[in-house]
């Protein structure tokens, strides 16, 4: 008995572990397997500024943008359509306000009793698909680019920023068949003796843009303006989430230094005082995160004598939050012209294509605290991918690896429960002999599993090693964007998606049941009815995951049970 009690201590730790773990991940911004972010109930603001600071005394950077004039001129939209996005820019400021992803789609929700009405003879159609957009300015959505210029503490006047009505240069709006770039470029009047030309390069197969700010001095002094590039954003959960897991949406920053660095939108809220925070670095870049998706502003490595450029975050407005950074763009004398050019990624967060662009960039595809078995797990399961053609068979192939890797401890494991299930019925007639004298019956089940030689730990422990591993997988198919759309078999047409018809949730809670028939029934009978509710408590949620997790856990179940069977009917226990 004091084995079993041991085991029971064993499982509450790690259960407190677990949800120490949860807690501590919801608290820092990392995933957790439950529990969505705080909804966000307040609209964002019309028009927000630049994250207000008041620059150091002594510092030669601003901290950040100071705001400028609530009331903003009302700019004119200019769509671009190129092979990948529909992009709208506003002549305000000449800045990106909108952005539909051509080739990533998602679907229209539906009521969720929908796919049963095809059961009663009322089919519908599948539900229709729309773009991603991530940029947007709408009643319902705040999400904007922003660049401009800012005085330095010892600079004059009011320089062009993101309020300034620019004029937008003639030329195509449309990357045309055979050509492999598309340039849009917008003007703005003279401010402060400086006028500033923004050129947006989009290329033909890329998420990033170029863009280029030339700033011409026409005054007769020198000035020494600051460049800031800003993602502003709402702190709405981003559609399409779920509620039985939460994935990161906020700010991030990186530097050689700090290195990746999230911020959630509540830890901005809960400042006081001076609102903006402040990092300084020689490189790095800001990005705005969400599940499957991001954007963010790069710079070209600068050399070791350059400048150091300042990052910010902070609150604009009524749940309304920026991040970005202030790049000092050196001295120019009179009637002299300086370009300064940056990159503006958004798109997918494909792992391979975001390490190419910038350094650390590939670490916003969050795998939480598993990243370092996640990583080679996607390695491979790209590789299968690779081979086979398919993301949902590479899945399956994937966990059949790992299930051959751990092939001889999930045997040691499935055949201590099987010596578990062989000496139940010996346990039972003991329990029921014995129900009067608790003590001696504690005494008894000992010395049944001293002479069996089984420990009632034997079947638990190999299981929770390979834990870590499974998941690990676990994020990794929930952070794949690659799973979007992706098809597997007949009616499952997007792995990211809930299966339409519950067909492999089903399954999944039919496997389960069969796995808790197959292993060993508790004395108590307490614990024995505990053993067939919790599967079916759990396989809830399965019918809301992503099909292609559901898909993972089924495969591996079906593997375990044969296994087990295998072994149960080796050991000839079946049935008992």
């Amino acid at each position: 008995m004091t084995d079993i009690r041991r085991t029971l201590l064993w499982g509450i730790f790690i259960a407190s572990l677990f949800f120490i773990w949860e807690s501590w991940s919801r608290h820092n911004g990392q995933p957790t397997l439950f529990g969505p972010p705080p909804a966000r109930v307040a609209s964002p603001t019309a028009a927000p500024t630049p994250a207000s600071a008041i620059p150091s005394a002594t510092s030669a950077i601003a901290a950040a943008p100071a705001a400028s004039p609530a009331s903003a001129a009302a700019g004119v939209q200019i769509a671009v359509s190129t092979d990948l996005m529909d992009a709208t820019f506003d002549t305000a400021g000449g800045d990106l306000v909108r952005v539909e992803l051509l080739q990533h789609q998602e679907a229209i929700e539906k009521p969720w009793y929908e796919p049963f009405l095809a059961w009663f003879g009322a089919a519908k159609a599948p539900p229709a698909k729309k773009d991603v957009i991530l940029f947007d300015r709408s009643a319902s959505r705040y999400y904007v680019a922003q660049s401009g210029l800012w005085p330095s503490p010892a600079g004059p006047g009011q320089f062009p920023e993101h309020h300034t009505l620019m004029t937008p240069v003639p030329g195509d709006r449309t990357l045309k068949a055979g050509a492999n770039e598309l340039q849009v470029k917008f003007e703005s009047p003279v401010s402060g003796g400086v006028k500033l030309v923004k050129t947006y390069t989009f290329t033909r197969g890329d998420y990033t843009i170029g863009v280029r700010l030339e700033i011409v001095n026409e005054s007769a002094a020198p000035v020494s303006p600051l460049i800031y590039y800003q993602l502003v954003r709402d702190g709405n959960p981003p559609p399409g989430g779920s509620s039985l897991y939460f994935t990161f949406t906020g700010p991030a920053i990186y530097t050689d230094t700090d290195h990746y660095k999230k911020i959630d939108f509540s830890d901005i809220e809960k400042r006081e005082g001076d609102k903006v925070q402040r990092i300084t670095a020689t490189n790095g870049w800001v990005a705005m995160v969400q599940h499957y998706f991001l954007t963010a502003w790069l710079l070209d490595t600068p050399t070791a004598a350059a400048p150091p450029r300042q990052f910010f975050t902070g609150k604009l407005g009524n749940n309304t939050y920026s991040v970005g950074m202030l790049v000092p763009a050196g001295t120019i004398a009179p009637s002299a012209n300086k370009t300064v050019d940056a990159r503006l990624y958004v798109g997918p967060q494909e792992e391979d294509k975001l390490a190419a662009l910038a350094p650390g960039l590939e670490l916003v595809k969050d795998y939480g605290w598993f990243t370092i078995l996640a990583k080679p797990l996607f390695w491979l399961l790209t590789q299968l991918h690779k081979l086979i053609g398919n993301w949902g068979w590479s899945i399956v192939g994937l966990v059949v690896l790992l299930k051959i890797a751990f092939y001889w401890l999930n045997a040691k494991a499935y055949g201590s429960m099987a010596k578990m299930k062989a000496i139940n019925p010996r346990i039972m007639e003991m329990r029921e002999r014995l129900k009067d004298k608790p003590q001696q019956m504690q005494q008894e089940m000992m010395r049944i599993y001293r002479e069996e030689k089984v420990n009632p730990l034997g079947g638990c422990l190999p299981i929770f090693v390979q834990m870590p591993f499974f998941i690990a997988l676990y994020w990794v198919l929930l952070s794949t964007v690659e799973m979007r759309n992706a098809p597997w078999i007949g009616w499952i047409t997007d792995l990211s998606a809930k299966d339409p018809y519950f067909i492999l949730p089903l399954l999944m809670t039919l496997t389960s049941l069969l796995q808790t028939w197959l292993n060993p029934t508790p004395p108590d009978p307490v614990q024995a009815r505990m053993m067939w509710i919790m599967p079916l408590v759990f396989s809830v949620m399965f019918f809301f995951f992503p099909a292609g997790l559901v898909l993972y856990w089924l495969t591996n179940n079906i593997l375990s049970i044969a296994q087990q069977y295998l072994i149960n009917k080796r050991l000839g226990v079946l049935g008992k």
